[in-house]
């Protein structure tokens, strides 16, 4: 039996919400993320704003000078989440085997469900018409029998498309396509190859495979495979997180220690909760930092015990910031920080350290207030300072940054 994968991907998804939440928003070009006085990057752009050319990590000063009517609005991630809850509790009612592919898209494994649902096309229909019904925003969904062709089809009927490819019509849809249409063909690569000749999937499928592999190791076994349409990866239930970070730009190139060491808390915050919800430790950290001039470098530490807590995050980062800015003391414009090297969250403590033991339990209780009623329910350490600085967007504490904490 021929495999049935769709890959459905929320349409626009920031901008949807926010278009959803205030109708006056639609058919404008809305812009999700940092402010037309300010800079940074934009985090969303809507379909409308797209035909002037802005595009997601565009900075907000390009945005403004291609679209200088476009409508620019603070992100809400306290809504995102909410709507991606519901987005994935709907399809988890078709298939246990959902894997998803962050906030608003994900790969469906439909086979041997006809008995039960019908047509594989009528029920991606129903999908369509739930989320639209029930969320109140748009998706595309693509059809076939792997999940490299099945997101390709989806992205070719967007917005609110569907387009679902017959068994060996896999190649008949590709061929013609850009190389750039192909999943995992960033810039370089595509330059790389249109530097041989190769402009279209069907060029590129046609190629030995031998000279792709000496070209591009055993990405490029996988290069032809999927120009050929042939994708035998299943569709995972859970995908293994391997890092975790959060990262804020400043609205003003800043020194001032207080103020950097005030976001660098705030972010480890966010780290640590979303480390514990996870249920496991880090044994590896890493601090990312920008300076004014855009010069970007990361530092990393590994830690001589697996770390859990906000505190131990905090401190870690401290060390490396520290050392950072004894290397170049120059104003610095975002800072980011990230664990990695997971284990799970057990471990023997010692039968005297009780104040970290008193740490785990206090954060346990702080992330259990927060989810409850939001993070501003409970500030802890330099946090409450950043309130006099930023403005408080929602019950979640948002920093308003000229771009979105991710």
């Amino acid at each position: 039996m021929p495999r049935q994968i769709l890959h459905i991907d929320l349409d626009a998804f920031f901008v949807s919400v926010e278009q959803m939440l205030n109708p006056e928003l639609l058919g404008k070009p809305v812009v999700v993320g940092g402010h037309v006085d300010s800079r940074g990057v934009i985090a969303a752009a809507s379909y409308e704003a797209r035909e002037y050319g802005l595009k997601s990590g565009m900075s907000v000063a390009k945005a403004h000078q291609l679209c200088p009517h476009a409508i620019f609005v603070p992100g809400k991630f306290s809504h995102y989440t909410s709507a991606s809850a519901k987005f994935m509790a709907i399809l988890a009612e078709y298939t246990p085997d959902i894997e998803p592919m962050g906030m608003d898209e994900a790969y469906l494994d439909m086979t041997g469900f006809e008995p039960i649902y019908g047509p594989v096309k009528q029920t991606a229909s129903t999908i369509k018409w739930r989320i639209k019904s029930e969320i109140g925003i748009t998706a595309s969904i693509g059809i076939s029998t792997s999940k490299v062709v099945s997101k390709v089809a989806a992205n070719l009927c967007k917005p609110d498309g569907l387009l679902e490819v017959a068994p060996g019509n896999e190649q008949r849809l590709l061929a013609p396509l850009p190389i750039g249409k192909l999943p995992f063909v960033g810039p370089k690569t595509d330059k790389k190859l249109s530097g041989l000749g190769i402009k279209t999937v069907g060029d590129l499928a046609k190629w030995p495979v031998n000279l792709l592999q000496k070209m591009f190791g055993v990405h490029g076994q996988t290069l032809n495979l999927h120009a050929n349409g042939i994708d035998v990866s299943a569709v995972a239930r859970r995908q293994q997180i391997k890092s975790i970070s959060r990262e804020t730009t400043f609205a003003k190139d800043s020194l001032d220690l207080r103020y950097i060491k005030d976001n660098l808390c705030y972010l480890s915050e966010r780290v640590g909760a979303a480390l514990r919800k996870e249920g496991k430790s880090a044994k590896c950290l890493s601090l990312k930092l920008r300076y004014a001039d855009f010069d970007t470098i990361s530092r990393s530490l590994t830690l001589k015990q697996p770390v859990d807590t906000n505190e131990a995050i905090f401190a870690a980062g401290t060390i490396l910031l520290e050392k950072a800015l004894k290397v170049r003391r120059h104003l610095i414009r975002l800072i980011g920080i990230g664990v990695s090297k997971f284990i799970d969250r057990q471990r023997q403590l010692d039968i005297f350290d009780t104040a970290l033991l008193k740490l785990e339990h206090l954060n346990t209780a702080i992330d259990k207030i927060r989810q409850r009623y939001g993070y501003s329910a409970i500030q802890t350490g330099a946090t409450p300072l950043l309130g006099k600085t930023a403005s408080i967007r929602d019950r979640n504490y948002l920093l308003a940054t000229p771009c979105l904490s991710r």
